[in-house]
């Protein structure tokens, strides 16, 4: 299954569901502004993404204390204001990956 994290404000995302969609893949949406990850399922798409929590933070949105913050202040953060997160984020199988550029999600279907 493949599940795209979608703000339909950000052309990032909308671009990202756009690709998917002329490729033939039709996501999961998950409007995440709406149904916020929880700690839990943030640590699932860091691990699937194999990257820090810094990754999926929108760090020119955030308070600057916290891009320094240990991880489980920043998964915090990132669940109590979804906004925060950086978009689009798709999911496939075990993988993940940000949707900047819109094609780097490309990476994750052969």
């Amino acid at each position: 299954m493949t599940t795209i994290w979608h703000n339909p404000r950000c052309s990032k995302s909308r671009a990202t569901l756009a690709l998917l969609t002329e490729a033939g893949i039709t996501p999961q949406i998950r409007l995440y502004l709406q149904d916020p990850p929880s700690v839990a399922e943030l640590q699932e798409a860091l691990t699937a993404l194999g990257q820090p929590a810094l990754s999926l933070l929108r760090v020119k949105d955030a308070p600057k204390d916290l891009a320094t913050a240990p991880e489980a202040e920043i998964l915090a953060a990132l669940a109590a204001n979804p906004a925060l997160i950086e978009r689009p984020l798709v999911l496939h199988e075990n993988r993940a990956a940000l949707g900047r550029p819109p094609e780097a999600v490309l990476t994750l279907f052969p």
